[in-house]
């Protein structure tokens, strides 16, 4: 049986990179760390207009109601383009959570959200900049206010620990909105780890050391294939627990990409030497964009113990 992405979700992607190629997201990037949200809204507001903010809203409040596939379609991109903002806790968790005209903000774009999902999502991401604030505990709903900013590992992601406020009831389907929220994730390391495949095999093949270009080199070839190979076979992976939404394949989806993004970071750094670890250059922002989401929604740990479960 083959699978593949139909002809739609196919020109949904190459829209989001054409659109995502265009602006500097690692300008955005830096500036939303330093607490400058301005660039980082003006790509939310872009990727709006194209729909993904709309993406899992219900029809009945301007959403497109689309499929698990065609958010993990989207994150993807997103991944691959180090977006910054809270994608996942607007787009792929929140319309699980609630049953509400809030809807409707969030399809257009105006509506930012930060969700704090206990235990696995113990501190709220970027609280500061959302406009709907919740907290899912036992299954049920509550309002919170962010308490003081955190360190994080990747600053362009401002963690905020949730200072509970009122019960807002339970949960539309609290089960739904944390395997969205893996997966929405898995997805993003999947494209995080093909952009650094991708600049790892451009560098290498522009590189020179003793007189010929680094790509050239057997050990260097092997690193970038076993890179190329963890992505492929993550992959289907990926866009199965898409389709079915099962918990263990959720969870299985979840370390195959943390696995792979983890390998291509890890190369990426041996392949570009000194340059890699320099403030300016753009792989940092990638290296630890993934080093934060291979422990978000769920540790490698949490998701392994899923599978043998």
């Amino acid at each position: 049986m083959r699978f593949a992405l139909s002809g739609e979700q196919e020109q949904f992607s190459r829209s989001l990179n054409d659109l995502l190629s265009g602006v500097d997201t690692d300008s955005a990037n830096r500036a939303w760390a330093a607490g400058d949200p301005g660039p980082g809204l003006k790509i939310w507001r872009r990727l709006a207009e194209l729909g993904v903010t709309a993406l899992a809203v219900p029809e009945k409040y301007d959403g497109l109601g689309a499929t698990p596939v065609d958010l993990a379609v989207g994150f993807e991109r997103l991944g691959y383009h180090c977006a910054p903002g809270p994608w996942t806790d607007t787009v792929a968790v929140l319309p699980s959570l609630l049953d509400d005209e809030l809807l409707t903000s969030v399809a257009s774009g105006e509506t930012l959200a930060s969700v704090a999902y206990a235990p696995h999502v113990p501190y709220a991401l970027d609280s500061d900049v959302a406009d709907a604030r919740l907290s899912v505990e036992n299954g049920r709903l509550r309002a919170f206010t962010p308490g003081p900013l955190l360190s994080s590992v990747d600053s362009s992601r401002r963690l905020f620990p949730p200072v509970a406020g009122d019960d807002l009831g339970t949960a539309l389907d609290a089960g739904r909105a944390f395997e969205l929220g893996c997966l929405a994730t898995a997805a993003q390391l999947l494209g995080a780890g093909r952009w650094l495949l991708d600049t790892s095999v451009a560098y290498a093949a522009q590189r020179k050391q003793y007189g010929r270009e680094i790509g050239g080199y057997q050990a260097v070839k092997h690193l970038l294939a076993d890179v190329a190979t963890a992505l492929t076979l993550a992959e289907p992976l990926l866009f199965g627990a898409a389709v079915t939404l099962d918990r263990r394949d959720v969870s299985a989806a979840k370390v195959a990409c943390g696995d792979a993004a983890h390998l291509a970071a890890r190369t990426g750094l041996q392949v570009h030497g000194a340059i890699g670890y320099t403030a300016e250059h753009a792989l940092g922002l990638r290296l630890t964009r993934v080093r934060a989401l291979v422990g978000a929604w769920g540790t490698p740990r949490f998701h392994r113990e899923r599978v043998l479960s």
